[in-house]
């Protein structure tokens, strides 16, 4: 058995949990998406060197370095404008829900979203039916009474008295009753 492969995958696994870090959740309405366009960096470093000649005398430098990196992907204009675009379709679709609960408007802790909502009027969607049915049912009542033989499934709607299943016939054994045994498989 290979030991020296077994205890480089230990080894490769230890280095690997040190490393990782757990997957937490993300809040879609508040972070960025993953935007990024670059970083700069400022990093000094001291060295410092003994060296063990006769007179033993030490050297000592220190450096300053700036380090800038730009990461490939679209250009950082355009990705602002994604996650810019993004915030506002989502606030589209919220802030009827805002402006709707005026109590948001008194509490301070909603201040922001309250301003940013301001003046938002959500377009109504006209086209549910006004008796609170869906368009689905609609339709199967129309067809069901154009086509009064065929029995739908869910048929709730036209003839609600009339049931497929006939309960009649079925009856509930006493509590006592012993239920019989399966028949044995006959082996051949």
């Amino acid at each position: 058995m290979n030991y020296y492969f077994t205890g480089l995958i230990i080894l490769a696994l230890t280095i690997l949990a040190l490393f990782v870090e757990p997957a937490y959740p993300r809040n879609e309405y508040l972070n960025d998406y993953g935007v990024r366009c670059g970083e700069f960096e400022i990093r000094t470093d001291k060295r410092e060197t003994d060296y063990n000649y006769s007179d033993s005398s030490t050297n000592e430098q220190q450096y300053l370095s700036f380090t800038y990196r730009k990461y490939l992907g679209t250009d950082c204009k355009t990705a602002k404008e994604n996650v810019a675009i993004k915030q506002q379709l989502e606030l589209m679709k919220m802030c009827g829900r805002v402006n709707s609960n005026p109590s948001l408007a008194y509490n301070s802790n909603f201040d922001l979203l309250v301003s940013k909502c301001r003046g938002v009027t959500p377009a109504r969607d006209n086209t549910r039916p006004s008796d609170s049915q869906s368009l689905w049912d609609d339709m199967k009542d129309e067809y069901k009474k154009e086509n009064p033989e065929v029995n739908l499934m869910g048929d709730k709607f036209i003839n609600s008295g009339k049931t497929k299943l006939d309960k009649s016939g079925l009856k509930i054994p006493p509590k006592d009753y012993i239920l019989p045994l399966p028949k044995p498989k006959q082996n051949e």
